[in-house]
């Protein structure tokens, strides 16, 4: 055993190596059901694990991001996305020598809840569940691995540590749904959870262009009504006069990304020093969040995000796919309401001692696109064998 790496000596080399302001393992505030601790992981390495050996990780595959799946092979899908969220949260994380460990957790963990058809599905169910507690896709994730997951005979869900969870529910969002009390609403997360939340923006900003491009949605034309693109553009021809359409393409990404991220490092560690940060506790009670983008990137990612609303997500092949998502989450919601008979036994079991709409709406929320499309057909082609 000499010569094995055990938790309590990474713990120490987490007190002594990260930032007094980083999130140790050893202060974690535990989980919802004690259980003894790993003698080789830290308690946010074994969450780590448990999230990626998770079905719902799984079902990421074939979730969509922008594309749906069947659209081309090289489209990014909701599991790509997050282990680019990921590797943008840990190498943030490293350079403010925050927890790698527990910003990697977080980062794989923030889309388990999202629906199959990407934001379309997310909203066909907010709508549906509107007078029934509402969908949301951070509440999903929470609910997926402190629920849902159904892995271990000592408890339910994944029995994550609170950190994680906490990063999963305060992950920013477009709707304004109050946090559990549980999490301490008046309180900020700690920075890992933080910068999860800005890599996460950085990662869908970049690469939906990448997506956008390789799609012909968008074109470099296009895309020089963006200032981002186009300062960085500019230096691409000045540098390389002989790339291709790809290389270009791939060149812009890193670029962009490289771009953001150092903005964001510089940023936040000016204000970690100029609002004296210390300790999790300074984190939590500061007036406002800690990560930050600069006023000028963030401008500069207002117009970003502008233009692909306008560009992109209007096109009309996301504008067909969306209502077409909308109509086969639609069609199955209400197909099992109406006869639940249909649902898988395991699901109907949940029907005795749970809301049935919420059950519902569970179903359909873990299935991944072309799982829709094939219960659609299933359902609704009466010369498809069911």
């Amino acid at each position: 055993m000499d010569n094995l790496n055990l938790r309590s000596q990474i713990e120490a080399q987490e007190e002594k190596l990260l930032a007094p302001y980083a999130m140790k393992s050893k202060d974690s505030q535990g989980r919802q059901y004690p259980e003894e601790e790993h003698p080789y992981r830290t308690c946010f390495q074994r969450d780590r694990d448990r999230i990626i050996h998770s079905t719902a990780f799984r079902r990421l595959e074939y979730k969509t991001q922008v594309f749906v799946n069947h659209e081309g092979d090289h489209f990014r899908t909701r599991l790509t996305h997050t282990i680019e969220v990921t590797q943008i949260s840990r190498s943030i994380a490293r350079a403010l020598r925050l927890n790698e460990d527990l910003a990697e957790a977080i980062a794989l963990a923030h889309d388990l809840g999202h629906t199959p058809f990407g934001h379309a599905g997310e909203d066909t169910l907010h709508e549906i569940m509107k007078d029934n507690g509402g969908f949301e896709h951070n509440w999903q994730s929470l609910r997926t691995v402190d629920f849902l997951e159904e892995k271990y005979p000592e408890f339910p869900g994944l029995n994550l540590s609170y950190e994680v969870r906490e990063g999963i529910i305060k992950h920013e969002t477009d709707y304004d749904k109050p946090y559990p009390e549980e999490f301490s609403p008046q309180e900020h997360p700690v920075l890992e959870a933080q910068i999860v939340n800005l890599a996460d923006e950085i990662a869908y900003n970049c690469h939906d262009i990448d997506d956008g491009l390789y799609s012909r949605v968008l074109s470099e034309k296009t895309l020089e009504e963006v200032e981002l693109w186009r300062v960085l553009y500019k230096k691409c021809r000045e540098s390389y006069s002989n790339l291709t359409p790809s290389q270009i393409r791939h060149y812009m990404v890193r670029q962009m990304i490289n771009w953001e991220v150092s903005d964001l490092l510089q940023t936040t560690s000016q204000r970690i020093k100029e609002l004296g940060i210390e300790s999790v506790a300074q984190v939590r009670s500061a007036s406002e969040q800690i990560v930050k983008f600069s006023p000028e990137m963030q401008n500069l990612n207002a117009q970003l995000k502008n233009f692909l609303y306008e560009q992109m997500y209007r096109h009309y092949r996301m504008v067909r796919m969306a209502d077409k998502a909308k109509r086969i989450l639609s069609d199955l919601f209400e197909a099992y309401l109406e006869n639940p008979e249909q649902l898988p036994g395991s699901t109907r079991e949940k029907l005795k001692t749970q809301d049935k709409m919420r059950v519902v709406c569970d179903y359909i929320a873990g299935m991944t696109d072309r799982f829709a499309q094939l219960e659609y057909k299933k359902l609704f082609d009466p010369f498809e064998r069911v």
